[in-house]
C-alpha cells in the first residue's frame, strides 16, 4: 500500500517535470504503428539503463532514464491513454519509480527487480494498441487443437487395446474398474491443469523464470515424441506395458490393481497435456479465447473418434495421424523454446541481445516464439536444426542403409 501511495506521488512528480498529462507530445499525433515502434526504442533505452547500472555508471543510467521516457515513451502515451489509461498511469509511475530509486543510489539489484517489471508493462502496452490479426489466433488455436486431440488421441488408442483385451478374454466384468481408473484420470487431470499455477507460483523463483523452466520441459517432452519412429516405438512400448500390467490385475482379480491400470494408462498423457498448457497460457496473452476454441475443437474431434473407434469398431488411419502430427508436434516445441529464450532475457537470466528483425507483431511473436533477439532465435534455428536433421536421418538415410541390397544372379557359362 505505501509503495503504491509512492508510486503515484512520484507519477505527480514527474507530470509536473515534464509539462502536464502528455508533455511535449502533445504538440503532434502519434499512431499506433508509430507508437509501437516508440515501445521499441523504449525497450532498447530500458536495456541501456540496467546495463549502465550494472557497470556502476549511475549518472549515465540516471540520464537514459529520463531520456528513455521523454524522448520515447511520452509519445506512446498519447494512443495508450486511449486504449487504457490505466496502463499508462502504472507505466509512467513505474518509470519515475526506477529514476528515484536510481536517484537514491539503490543496490543493482532491486533497480534491475524494477525493470523487470517495467518490461512486462511494455509488453502489456504493445498489446494493447496491437490487433490480434488472423494469424496469431489461428496459430494459437491450431496449438491448443494439437495438444489436447494428440494427447487424447493416445487415450482412445490405449482405453481400445484394455477393453479390447478384456472382451477377447471374456472379462468384461473387469471393464468397470478400468473405466473408473479412466474417470479419475481424467478428474485428476482438470486438478492438475487448476492447480498447476497455484503450485508453480510458491516456488522461490520469479514468475518470468519459473514459465520459462516450465516451456523448457515441455520442449523437452515434446522433443522426446516428435520423431514419429521413435513415438512409435514408445508407444509400442506404452502399449506392451499397459497390457502385461491389466494381465497381471486380472490374474490377481483385485479391483485397486485394475482401477490404479486404468488410471495410470490415462493420466501419464493429462500430466503432459497440463504442462504443455500452462506453456501455452503462459505465453498466450490476449489470446486465451482462441486457446478455448482450440479446446473445443479438440473435444468435438476426439468424441468422433472415440465413437468411430467405440460404437462403429472401426480402426483408424494411426500412423497417417502421426505422420501429420509430427511436424506440428515440431513445430509447437520451436515456438516454446523461442518463448522461453525470450522470457529468460526478460527476467535478465540470460542477457538481451537485440536484433534489426524479424520484427512481428506481439501478438505472432507469442505465437510463433520468433522474437528479434540472438539467443531465442539461434536456439529455435538450432532445434530446427535437429529436426530436420533427424528427418533427413529417418527418411532417407537409414531406409537406404538398411534396404536389401540386390542379388546378383550368376549364369553358367556352356561349355
Amino acid at each position: 500500500m505505501v509503495r503504491s501511495i509512492a508510486a503515484v506521488l512520484l507519477a505527480g512528480i514527474a507530470w509536473l517535470s515534464f509539462g502536464g498529462p502528455a508533455g511535449a507530445a502533445d504538440n503532434f499525433d502519434v499512431s499506433k504503428s508509430q507508437a509501437i515502434k516508440m515501445i521499441g526504442e523504449t525497450r532498447g533505452s530500458v536495456d541501456q539503463t540496467l546495463e549502465l547500472m550494472k557497470n556502476g555508471e549511475v549518472d549515465r543510467a540516471l540520464a537514459e532514464a529520463k531520456s528513455g521516457y521523454l524522448i520515447h515513451f511520452e509519445q506512446v502515451e498519447i494512443p495508450l491513454r486511449v486504449a487504457d489509461n490505466r496502463l499508462t498511469i502504472e507505466c509512467e509511475s513505474q518509470f519515475a519509480q526506477i529514476r528515484q530509486l536510481i536517484k537514491d543510489g539503490k543496490p543493482p539489484d532491486e533497480i534491475r527487480s524494477e525493470i523487470i517489471v517495467l518490461r512486462s508493462m511494455l509488453d502489456d502496452a504493445e498489446r494493447q494498441l496491437t490487433d490480434a490479426g488472423v494469424g496469431a489466433p489461428a496459430i494459437v488455436a491450431g496449438q491448443s487443437f494439437l495438444i489436447l486431440f494428440r494427447e487424447g488421441f493416445e487415450v482412445v488408442l490405449l482405453l481400445s487395446v484394455l477393453l479390447g483385451y478384456l472382451e477377447a478374454a471374456k472379462s468384461t466384468r473387469y471393464i468397470k474398474p478400468i473405466l473408473v481408473g479412466v474417470g479419475l484420470a481424467g478428474v485428476a487431470t482438470v486438478i492438475t491443469v487448476v492447480m498447476m499455477p497455484t503450485l508453480f507460483a510458491l516456488l522461490p523463483v520469479g514468475r518470468e523464470v519459473l514459465e520459462a523452466i516450465t516451456a523448457l520441459a515441455s520442449v523437452v517432452v515434446l522433443f522426446y515424441v516428435s520423431f514419429w519412429l521413435i513415438a512409435r516405438l514408445d508407444n509400442k512400448r506404452w502399449m506392451e506395458f499397459v497390457r502385461a500390467r491389466l494381465w497381471s490385475a486380472v490374474a490377481i482379480g483385485s479391483t485397486g490393481s485394475l482401477v490404479a491400470v486404468g488410471f495410470t494408462a490415462v493420466y501419464r498423457e493429462g500430466f503432459e497435456t497440463a504442462l504443455f498448457y500452462q506453456s501455452l497460457l503462459s505465453f498466450g496473452d490476449g489470446l486465451g479465447a482462441y486457446i478455448l476454441l482450440g479446446v473445443a475443437l479438440a473435444c468435438v474431434a476426439l468424441t468422433g473418434v472415440a465413437y468411430v473407434v467405440f460404437r462403429l469398431g472401426r480402426k483408424i488411419p494411426v500412423r497417417t495421424f502421426m505422420n501429420t502430427a509430427v511436424a506440428l508436434v515440431m513445430a509447437t516445441s520451436v515456438t516454446f523454446l523461442g518463448n522461453a529464450m525470450h522470457t529468460l532475457q526478460s527476467a535478465d537470466v540470460i542477457p538481451y541481445r537485440r536484433t534489426g528483425g524479424p520484427n512481428l507483431p506481439i501478438f505472432l511473436a507469442q505465437a510463433t516464439g520468433i522474437w528479434p533477439t540472438v539467443p531465442s532465435l539461434v536456439a529455435q534455428a538450432a532445434l530446427s536444426s535437429v529436426y530436420i536433421g533427424g528427418a533427413v536421418w529417418v527418411f532417407v538415410i537409414k531406409p537406404r542403409r538398411t534396404a536389401p541390397k540386390p542379388v546378383r544372379v550368376l549364369t553358367p557359362v556352356s561349355a
